[in-house]
C-alpha cells in the first residue's frame, strides 16, 4: 500500500514546493512592486493598521487577496465558459501569481502578530516541518534526474552513446552465453 502512495506523496511534495518556491520567489517582487508605487504615505499607513490589529484580527487582513481576485475568478469563468481556453489559463496564472505574491507580503509583515497565537505558530511550524519532508523526499528525484540531464546533454552525448552501446553489448553478450 505505501508503495502505491509514493508516486502521489512525490506529486504532492513537489506541488508543495512549487507553492513554497513562488512564495519565495515572489515575496521580493511584490515588496520591489509595493516600493514603486509612489503612495508612501498609504503603504505606512497600511503597515501601522496591521501592526494595531490583534493577532486574531490580524487574520482577516488575508482576505484582501481573496476579496481583490475575485473579479479574476469571474473573468476566469467567463473564459471557460465562451472557451478562449488560453484566456482562462492566462488569467488564472495571472490570479494565482498575484495572490500569491500578495499573500506573501501581507504574511511577511503580519507574521510577528500571527505568531503570537500558539495554535498558528504550531501550524506554521507543522508547515516548515511538511516543507522539509518535501525536499527530503524530492531531492534524491531531483538529483538522480540533473545527473541523467548531464548524461544526455549535448557537450556529453557522444560519450553517453557509447556507454549505452557498450552496456547494451554487455547485456546482449550475457543474453546469448545463457
Amino acid at each position: 500500500m505505501r508503495r502505491l502512495l509514493r508516486p502521489l506523496l512525490i506529486l504532492l511534495a513537489l506541488l508543495f514546493l512549487l507553492e513554497a518556491w513562488l512564495w519565495t520567489h515572489l515575496e521580493p517582487i511584490v515588496a520591489w512592486v509595493v516600493a514603486a508605487i509612489p503612495l508612501e504615505r498609504l503603504k505606512a499607513r497600511i503597515a501601522a493598521a496591521i501592526g494595531r490589529l490583534s493577532p486574531t484580527a490580524t487574520l482577516i487582513v488575508f482576505t484582501v487577496p481573496f476579496v481583490v481576485l475575485f473579479p479574476l475568478k469571474f473573468l476566469e469563468f467567463w473564459f471557460l465558459a465562451h472557451r478562449h481556453w488560453t484566456g482562462a489559463i492566462l488569467t488564472l496564472v495571472a490570479a494565482k501569481l498575484l495572490g500569491l505574491g500578495v499573500t506573501a507580503f501581507i504574511f511577511g509583515a503580519a507574521r510577528p502578530k500571527l505568531l503570537q497565537m500558539p495554535w498558528f505558530r504550531s501550524f506554521y511550524e507543522w508547515a516548515l516541518w511538511l516543507l522539509e519532508r518535501a525536499h527530503a523526499l524530492v531531492d534524491p528525484l531531483k538529483s538522480r534526474i540533473k545527473i541523467w540531464l548531464r548524461m544526455v546533454s549535448p557537450a556529453r552525448a557522444g560519450r553517453s552513446l557509447r556507454l549505452f552501446r557498450r552496456i547494451r553489448r554487455r547485456m546482449q553478450g550475457t543474453r546469448a552465453a545463457v
